[in-house]
């Protein structure tokens, strides 16, 4: 349910009785690293890992110089700059991208170095297939048996032109009709919500659901509720009473299929909300001009069209 003002109020719904209804179901996840030690501190940087059941976030607080290094990494990874500044320097298969910050970059698999040009906030994403990574986890025993109503994690095809680094500025106005500054990769979607002041307004919430993909939403600034409400079955043992957690920032949640679910901004100051998706949202996709990069990435050709 969106109102009539969101974008998302133009999505195709999934057809009722599309697949059966699900019987069983996960909580939710939240890690409050503001909370919470970093699980690693090394090479000038302390980062704080969560997962969710296909993907790992790294969060990492950085000095000038500190370096971020993937050896064998599995699959394309995500590397997030979300503040404007001094930027980085990535290598991968003896190239070196440099990339500003305020930016959004996708890294191929195989050997890769971020080095920091300054202090700043970097957020890694990476699918589970990273095991060094799942491991580090806060939540790493949540996932120890796999969670209901997900299906097995399917990467998108490759990007056009082969493998290289491809950075994206955040650097975009918002336009009528879009929802937030959508990316893609073969692995990941990234939605970096357009910045509020102030709390949002509690008459235009969009609770909604998603039949068979988790959302991990990442609070970079501000504080927010996140509202959460799963279904009721015949069976009373499966019923989960709702969630109403309050979570500041850096953290992340991740909210699990079926469950209704909507964000409140609460903070009397900057809200800023990441929305993440792994793998890529068809129905974002299939919105002409939401995704940003969509000429670099394409669809599955058998993609068809989710909640």
């Amino acid at each position: 349910m969106y109102h009539s003002t969101d974008p998302r109020a133009a999505l195709t719904a999934t057809p009722v009785g599309h697949k059966p209804n699900p019987t069983h179901f996960a909580g939710a996840e939240y890690a409050k690293f503001y909370d919470m030690p970093p699980t690693e501190a090394t090479n000038g940087a302390r980062t704080w890992h969560a997962r969710g059941q296909n993907f790992v976030i790294a969060y990492s607080e950085t000095e000038t110089g500190a370096v971020l290094a993937r050896r064998d990494q599995p699959d394309e990874y995500v590397v997030l700059l979300p503040d404007p500044g001094a930027g980085a320097e990535i290598v991968w298969n003896g190239q070196t991208t440099t990339v500003s910050g305020h930016s959004i970059s996708f890294v191929p698999a195989g050997d890769s170095a971020v080095t920091l040009r300054g202090p700043a906030k970097v957020v890694r994403m990476m699918t589970s297939k990273s095991d060094d990574l799942a491991r580090l986890c806060s939540n790493a025993a949540s996932y120890a048996n796999a969670h209901p109503n997900l299906p097995p994690f399917a990467a998108w095809p490759d990007p056009v032109g082969g493998a290289k680094v491809r950075t994206y500025s955040l650097e975009v106005a918002p336009a009528p009709g879009r929802f937030g500054r959508i990316f893609r990769g073969s692995t990941f979607m990234v939605n970096f919500l357009d910045p509020k002041n102030g709390p949002r307004d509690t008459t235009k919430m969009s609770p909604h659901h998603h039949d068979d993909f988790e959302q991990c939403s990442l609070a970079l600034a501000g504080t927010f509720i996140h509202h959460l409400r799963w279904p009721w079955t015949t069976d009373m043992g499966q019923w989960r009473p709702d969630d109403h957690e309050r979570c500041g920032s850096p953290s992340v949640t991740v909210i699990p299929p079926p469950a209704i679910h909507t964000s409140q901004a609460i903070d009397p100051g900057l809200n800023l909300l990441v929305d993440i998706f792994c793998p890529p949202r068809v129905d974002f996709s299939e919105k002409p001009g939401w995704v940003l990069n969509a000429a670099d990435y394409p669809m599955p050709a058998a993609a068809t069209t989710r909640t």
